[in-house]
């Protein structure tokens, strides 16, 4: 009998209503606009409003909005041409206060927004994204490197009693250690080579040369590049985006394409901060008098606390060079709030940072350690004409407190404000960059098929759907329109999963949702087939169509779990395009077996179930 649960029309209908919920987003245009975002101790108000209205109207930009949107200013901008010179309008008059990123800016209404739905991201060949080229700083790399050796010689002579005047890092890459005696010398070389046998050591006098070889050099500048992309593909998981593309090129450059992004002035944070922590201890000594006279401890540098003194200068600190740990140890961070209800960020370290750390509380409970904030700040200046990128490091004190007591692993960092807590946060989960980067080159990149080839794919979608309906509306006729909503609902369905999840849509993106379809359109027909030989054998109308949906539905379901898991190992084994490709194949896939076998025949049924005299159907 030719029957059909009420439950499934309730399934059908829900998931019909909340498809092109999720799906309508996708018909709002994105306006071009100019996103200005605060760098540290900056700030967002009106009067930031007017000078943004003023740099524009005197470079004759007339802009659709100046807004605050989510703590940024956002200016939409009529069309790419007004987009591109506001930006350039904009970035000389703020200055390093501000980030300002081009951006393409939802219209979404605020009550789908609030529902969470949002269009689907599309893939730099069809809509376009961001185009980062980054400069990795591989002499910071290599200085990093060697000031770590530096200070693991120095704990080495400490903790085996070597008397010794300095351990310097040279310019060459060398470290020169300054010893009491020849005698001492040799003992430190013997202590050396056990520690670390692959330095190249050389002696005179009571200077003891440390070299490292040239091939640990270049392994270690190699060694920066591949650190810094798995770093920036963990940065940009933690943003969102999908289907990054992070490439090397040449020697010391990296390439970084953000296809349909929204965000950019967060991504370019986020790609390019270098801010992390640093716990010293704090020496003894007079730090103003060190200030003034410049007679500093061997061992000491001076840093500057955030808190300001009385005659309105940051107050001077003297902190051990030697660092107990850093960002680099860290393996856990999420921000949080003290006891106190202030912001905090709540750290894990590795089992070497925390042994590290243990071993240095457990001697120093009553003394002070400090919290050192270190952030790279890049700048452009303009000299001769020409644009040159440089950068200034930013280092302060944001905390000096006593030990309370031992801990190891897991410790609250405190002295952040709320923006600053929850951004260290994110880049210390994200892992922290083996060198330094600076950017070289920026843009939005457009559609390489061109906007008229994007326009012509979509007519060509629309025409290939009217081509459909005529078709199945003539050579199967009902069943042909049943068929034609169900490759209607399908593609719904589709939009609106990838709007969900967030999913990238490109060009082999679309290859795969063509193939899905024509997997759908094969198991419509399929079953309009199975009909039809179930009526020429002298079968009743509605037992033939019960039957035809039963006996088809087995091979659909075989044929597409096949497909399926192909679709599954290529998401699983594959990478960029392959990957959207699998994406839309495999949504695609599960939408179409969905609508082919339950929705057609929920159809099928709402049309022809409730006849009692049914003598023929329309196929």
């Amino acid at each position: 009998m030719l029957e059909f649960p009420r439950w499934k029309y309730v399934l059908i209908l829900l998931v019909t209503l909340v498809s092109a919920l999720y799906a309508m987003p996708n018909i709002y245009p994105q306006d071009p606009s100019v996103q200005v975002t605060a760098s540290r101790g900056a700030s967002i108000d009106e009067a930031l409003r007017g000078r943004i209205t003023a740099a524009l109207s005197e470079a004759g930009v007339a802009p659709k909005a100046v807004e605050i949107e989510e703590g940024d200013m956002l200016v939409r901008l009529p069309g790419l041409d007004e987009q591109t010179r506001a930006a350039d309008a904009l970035r000389p008059v703020l200055g390093e206060d501000y980030i300002v990123a081009l951006n393409l800016a939802s219209t979404v209404p605020d009550w789908l927004n609030s529902l969470g739905a949002r269009p689907m991201l599309l893939g730099l060949d069809l809509q376009g994204g961001v185009h980062f080229v980054l400069q990795v700083d591989q002499q910071a790399a290599l200085d990093k490197r060697v000031e770590a050796y530096a200070d693991e010689i120095r704990s080495t002579l400490r903790e085996n009693r070597v008397r010794y005047q300095s351990v310097e890092r040279r310019p060459d890459n060398t470290i020169l250690a300054t010893l009491g005696s020849a005698d001492d010398v040799d003992r430190a070389g013997g202590l050396l080579a056990t520690a670390q046998p692959t330095l190249q050591r050389s002696s005179s006098g009571s200077l003891l040369t440390v070299r490292i070889p040239a091939a640990e050099l270049d392994q270690i500048s190699a060694d920066a590049i591949e650190q810094n992309i798995l770093t920036l593909r963990n940065r940009i998981d933690e943003i969102g985006v999908s289907e990054p593309v992070i490439t090397r090129q040449g020697t010391d450059r990296v390439v970084v394409q953000l296809p349909g992004v929204q965000d950019t002035a967060e991504a370019k944070r986020m790609i390019g901060a270098t801010a992390t922590l640093e716990y010293r201890a704090v020496v003894d000594g007079d730090a103003n008098d060190a200030v003034a006279t410049g007679n500093v401890p061997p061992d000491a540098r001076i840093y500057y606390r955030r808190e300001l003194g009385i005659d309105g200068r940051p107050l001077p600190v003297l902190l051990s060079k030697r660092v107990i740990t850093s960002g680099e140890q860290m393996v856990a961070a999420r921000s949080t709030v003290d006891e106190t209800g202030l912001p905090a960020v709540s750290v894990t370290l590795n089992n070497v940072g925390g042994q590290r750390m243990f071993d240095f509380t457990s001697v120093s409970v009553g003394k002070p350690m400090a919290v050192v904030y270190i952030e790279r700040v890049p700048q452009l200046t303009v000299v001769d004409g020409e644009e040159v990128r440089s950068f200034r490091v930013s280092e302060e004190v944001i905390s000096v407190a006593n030990i309370n007591g031992v801990f190891g692993k897991q410790f609250q960092t405190t002295g952040l404000e709320k923006t600053e807590a929850d951004g260290l946060a994110r880049l210390l989960r994200s892992g922290s960059l083996a060198a330094p980067m600076d950017f070289v080159e920026e843009r939005i990149v457009g559609p390489s098929l061109g906007r008229e080839n994007v326009i012509r794919g979509t007519t060509a979608v629309a025409f290939a759907f009217v081509f459909t309906l005529v078709f199945f509306g003539v050579y199967y006729r009902t069943f042909g329109v049943i068929t034609t909503v169900a490759l209607l609902l399908n593609l719904l369905i589709v939009a609106a999963v990838m709007s969900v999840f967030g999913a990238t849509m490109s060009l082999p993106g679309f290859a795969g949702l063509a193939l899905s379809i024509g997997m759908s359109v094969d198991a419509n027909v399929l079953i309009n087939e199975r009909i039809r030989e179930e009526l020429r054998q002298g079968m009743p109308p509605r037992t033939a169509i019960a039957a035809g949906y039963d006996k088809a539905s087995g091979t659909i379901f075989d044929s597409n779990m096949t497909a399926l898991l192909a679709g599954v190992a290529l998401f699983a084994f594959g990478t960029g395009p392959l990957k959207g490709f699998a994406v839309t194949m495999v949504i695609g896939i599960l939408a179409s077996v969905f609508t082919a076998v339950t929705v057609s025949r929920g159809l099928a049924t709402l049309i022809y179930g409730g006849r009692r005299k049914l003598k023929g159907i329309a196929i």
